[in-house]
């Protein structure tokens, strides 16, 4: 089985998940043919992509792979959406987004199921309608719609007639005028939306979400990659490890945290973490057709234990510190070839068995 990894990048040495991909693919019994969009010919049905062979990455001229593992910047590849698009066609793809933080919110919302556990968002046009919503909770999150580890996040607190703010860039202390001033800049800059604050920190007072990272397995099951505390630097609020933030064991710190109840705790965090994966993945099956393979969850526990969405995540990264890498490559690579056995029978199904893989289906469709 030759399991392809898309990728924006020409040389396969500047990606340094494509040497674990390729031995992992390697050991499950499938060769991992990594390409860029424009390495595909489809006048010949090739691809002119790299395989690893001992130690050193090949050039090889391949036939299509039975699965893609889309890899790259999605920004990137967009340039190459004909490209990509016409190869969607033919090739089940592991990987699809799930949009924006407002459009999982408002898909989410809409379906109800898990809207109680959403924090109330909303996309800010104006200062009027930021000073509304501000006056309403008088602690809040103000964030970039389109931020991404961590990125621009603000906590804006009120305190009489002064605003304490604390940001990545700093901490101070505003007055209406100059916060004013600051959310006029922000919006200028790029769309934002507003949250009012959740309290969730630790008996020591420090701020901390709870990254929940789910996958699907060979079956095509979710199942659980790992769930960790991550901790914000002092004086923030920011628990992204990619903006300073730290991360620890699960158990050590439901031990710490909440005592004979973190057993509790603990299956509550796997029970929601497979339910909302599964959750999601339905309404990404019934608004566009397509399957989610991987999510990151980062979630919060309020002062009542309550469990509240901070933002799903379709690419979330794995910390080091838990030597989960293979982990996550391995689940991945499971899950390809699942897809790929799963379109090898569909068509089977279809045609009585009469022919095998992809290349069928290109004919068909290009004939």
């Amino acid at each position: 089985m030759i399991i392809g990894m898309l990728h924006h990048r020409k040389d396969p040495q500047k990606v340094v998940k494509s040497y674990a991909f390729a031995a992992v693919a390697k050991a499950e019994g499938a060769e991992l043919l990594y390409f860029t969009p424009k390495a595909v010919d489809f006048s010949q049905n090739v691809i002119h992509g790299y395989v690893y062979v001992n130690g050193v990455w090949e050039k090889k001229d391949s036939p299509f792979p039975e699965v893609v593992y889309n890899a790259g910047s999605p920004e990137k590849l967009a340039k190459s959406h004909n490209i990509i698009a016409k190869l969607k066609e033919l090739i089940p793809f592991t990987t699809y987004s799930i949009g924006n933080k407002m459009r999982v919110y408002q898909r989410l919302k809409l379906e109800g199921k898990f809207a109680q556990y959403l924090i109330p968002s909303e996309v800010i046009h104006s200062t009027r309608r930021f000073f509304d919503l501000f006056n309403t909770y008088r602690k809040v999150v103000f964030k970039p719609v389109n931020g991404r580890k961590g990125q621009g996040i603000t906590y804006i607190e009120g305190v009489r007639d002064r605003y304490n703010i604390r940001s990545c860039e700093g901490n101070c202390v505003l007055s209406f005028e100059e916060l004013r001033d600051l959310v006029a800049q922000k919006l200028r800059d790029e769309s934002h939306l507003l949250q009012p604050y959740i309290n969730c920190k630790t008996k020591s007072g420090i701020s901390y979400d709870v990254r929940l990272h789910v996958q699907k397995d060979g079956a095509g099951k979710w199942l659980i990659t790992a769930i960790y505390p991550r901790f914000a630097p002092e004086g923030s609020i920011v628990s992204n490890i990619n903006s300073g933030g730290s991360t620890n064991y699960l158990i050590p710190f439901l031990k710490q945290e909440f005592g004979d109840e973190y057993f509790n705790i603990k299956r509550y965090l796997e029970h929601f973490s497979l339910q909302l994966a599964a959750h999601m993945d339905e309404v990404q099956q019934k608004y566009f057709n397509e399957r989610i393979d991987e999510l990151g969850i980062d979630a919060g526990l309020d002062d009542l234990g309550k469990i509240w969405v901070y933002e799903v995540n379709w690419r979330p990264g794995c910390p080091p510190t838990f030597y989960l890498e293979l982990d996550v490559v391995r689940n991945m690579i499971k899950y390809a070839m699942y897809l790929a056995r799963e379109r090898k029978d569909m068509y089977n199904n279809i045609t009585g068995g009469t022919s095998i893989g992809v290349k069928p289906f290109r004919r068909e469709v290009y004939a």
